[in-house]
């Protein structure tokens, strides 16, 4: 079955033209221009992702992204003209799955889209549902703020370790500098030092070494910063 993407955008021009692309991907495609009309296809029919515009006439997305957490985990990715890093964090922090800023590369976009589908499902479980971020043999539960092995041990997270580690699993084999990880992590009680990045990446570390014969996944890139192996 075809996935389905509500396409929130009130440039009706770049609508268009990205309903037009996703279609000739294969997915189904729904719109809308506003963000009370975005909520009532929601509510209705739910969709498997959400493309949002932050620059609503009648809503800020910022605001409608809480709505949407409020009542779903349908996986969001932010599409914005806004380059501020706090629109970003706050996009970020309320629990999208991937940002990318206008103007981009179509093809950009549908690799993005791939990736969060690829990445991300909800599974049920006895206890209701988890909602799961899978990368380099580890699955990230968003709900429950655990993170499982391949061998199958799991460890509930802290705040910090948890968004530090969605930062590495939201890109991985790709090289995240500290300022970027700590974007990720900082809130307003946090000390911004990159020594605290450190730390979280020792304390990772040690949690996610199955064996002391093996390496960490968490790879150290001299002069750039970590990543998350394969």
């Amino acid at each position: 079955m075809a996935q389905r993407i509500l396409i929130v955008e009130d440039d009706e021009m770049l609508l268009g033209m990205l309903v037009t692309l996703f279609d000739h991907y294969g997915y189904k495609v729904d719109q809308a221009i506003t963000g009370s009309e975005a909520m009532r296809k929601v509510d209705t029919v739910p969709p498997d992702m959400i493309l949002l515009d932050l620059g609503l006439p009648d809503e800020d997305g910022l605001t409608l992204i809480r709505k949407f957490r409020s009542r779903h985990e349908i996986p969001i990715i932010v599409s914005t003209a806004r380059e501020g890093v706090e629109d970003r964090l706050s996009a970020l922090e309320m629990g999208v799955d991937d940002f990318i800023v206008k103007p981009y590369d179509p093809r950009e976009l549908v690799l993005r889209v791939r990736n969060v589908f690829a990445r991300v499902k909800t599974v049920s479980t006895g206890g209701g549902e988890k909602k799961i971020i899978e990368a380099s043999g580890l699955e990230l539960d968003l709900f429950a703020h655990s993170v499982s092995t391949p061998t199958g041990t799991a460890y509930d997270l802290p705040p910090s370790e948890f968004r530090l580690l969605s930062a590495l699993i939201n890109s991985p084999n790709r090289v995240l500098s500290r300022d970027q990880l700590l974007d990720a992590i900082t809130t307003d009680n946090d000390p911004p030092s990159e020594r605290i990045i450190d730390v979280l990446i020792s304390r990772l570390r040690k949690k996610l070494e199955e064996t002391p014969a093996k390496p960490t996944k968490i790879i150290t890139v001299p002069g750039f910063g970590y990543k998350l192996a394969s």
